[in-house]
């Protein structure tokens, strides 16, 4: 499989990413027992898509230009090859949406998990603080306690603050490439 850079076509107002193959069975999983029509795209074949598709233009349609050394045989045709790209990438957003739904139910489990903590550690500094005489102990404890407290907190803050949003951004651009329009060149 050779594999080109993606380029900007200004006549058609997108950018397009070029891959030449000997026949259009390379760009699929060899692997996968699916019907052609839902059948995984080879991951080196995914791979150099997202990469490029991540870093083209967000804003203009995408084109996938395929140049093919050999024609296409039955049951493929430029429409079904096309409509094969398309739903295994609505079928990646479909999952993608689906981690970031498991994501954010971690991150209520964890949120609950630590306020819970969090508030026996302070619950239990202040105990702490009515009934011991020593009162450097007393105050190590609690702030040990307090501190702890907080640390469960990290795990939540990191999912609602960082760790959804690159999920996000994948969603996006898979739900873009659902989209893409495929020519198919041969080569003569």
């Amino acid at each position: 499989m050779e594999i080109q850079a993606a380029v900007s076509d200004p006549r058609a107002g997108s950018h397009s990413i070029e891959l030449k193959l000997k026949d259009v069975s390379q760009l699929f999983n060899s692997l996968d027992p699916s019907p052609f029509d839902s059948k995984d795209l080879d991951h080196d074949a995914e791979e150099f898509i997202l990469s490029w598709a991540r870093e083209l233009d967000s804003k203009g349609p995408l084109h996938l230009r395929l140049h093919l050394e050999n024609p296409l045989i039955l049951p493929w045709s430029p429409q079904t090859v096309e409509e094969s790209i398309r739903h295994y990438f609505a079928y990646r957003a479909t999952m993608n949406d689906l981690e970031l739904r498991q994501l954010f139910k971690l991150g209520r489990i964890t949120l609950i998990i630590g306020i819970t903590f969090l508030m026996l550690c302070i619950g239990v500094g202040r105990i702490l603080d009515s009934d011991l005489v020593n009162i450097h102990v007393t105050s190590l404890v609690r702030e040990s306690l307090t501190i702890g407290g907080w640390v469960a907190m990290w795990r939540p803050m990191q999912i609602y603050l960082y760790d959804w949003w690159p999920i996000k951004r994948r969603s996006v651009l898979l739900v873009r490439l659902s989209n893409i329009k495929v020519d198919i060149k041969f080569s003569a």
